[in-house]
């Protein structure tokens, strides 16, 4: 065995016959290599479109096949997502951009338009309720205007105002705080009255109001039982 540690193999390496003796690899010296070696393999799957155009010169033919299968799928990857998310924040428009942003939107794109005051309380809260439902929904164009840029002499009972547009019709609307949901309006509940005209695809399971509804329904039925049971027993006692 050369690597044998003798005199004679000793000798033999100083004459040079024998190749110097390799030394024993420390097990996590080899861990180290084995991760280095890894680390060289061209990472495709790891690469963005950029650095796969950034790093083709390193590629041999067949690393550029399977290079151009990857890149297509990527590429119809980011196009699907650019497609989907391309929107994604409440954005200020103006009255004469009305038309070409909500009227004439993207076809089967629905948008959300709140109309607001800044000094009406419930319109700053419905926009940060929307600004939050923009980020979440990205699909769905949001946008606000000033009411005043949009209809002149818009009555402040009206306000909130938030319409729902799709392919130029409005979709559904909310007009004024009851409308809208009320001065302590939930994120939530905003987001389900936006999902049942259509607007976005809501991950709630039921409406996030419907427990407090029922509550109210049954103190009013229990409320008209007691005064029917009142009504009953004075008439009875009227009659005795």
């Amino acid at each position: 065995d050369p690597n044998e540690d003798t005199e004679w193999n000793e000798i033999l390496r100083d004459f040079g016959i024998l190749p110097p003796k390799e030394e024993p690899k420390d097990e996590i010296e080899e861990m180290v290599l084995r991760l280095q070696e890894e680390a060289m393999v061209k990472p495709y799957e790891k690469m963005t479109l950029a650095q796969l155009k950034e790093a083709e010169d390193e590629f041999d033919e067949e690393d550029m096949r399977a290079i151009e299968i990857y890149r297509e799928k990527r590429l119809q990857e980011w196009k699907a997502l650019k497609k989907k998310q391309k929107f994604g924040e409440l954005r200020e428009i103006s009255g004469n951009q009305y038309v070409n942003e909500v009227t004439n939107a993207e076809k089967d794109v629905s948008v959300i338009i709140h109309l607001y005051r800044s000094s009406i309380p419930m319109c700053l809260l419905v926009n940060q309720h929307l600004s939050l439902l923009a980020r979440k929904f990205p699909e769905t164009k949001f946008v606000k205007a000033i009411v005043n840029s949009c209809i002149q002499h818009y009555h402040d009972n009206c306000l909130p105002t938030i319409f729902v547009y799709k392919n130029g019709q409005i979709e559904g609307k909310f007009i004024g705080i009851t409308e809208c949901g009320g001065i302590n309006l939930k994120l939530e509940e905003l987001e389900w009255k936006l999902a049942e005209v259509g607007a976005i695809q809501t991950d709630l399971e039921e409406n996030p109001k419907k427990g407090i509804v029922d509550v109210m329904v049954s103190s009013i039925r229990n409320t008209s039982l007691y005064d029917d049971t009142n009504s009953s027993s004075s008439d009875n006692d009227d009659t005795k």
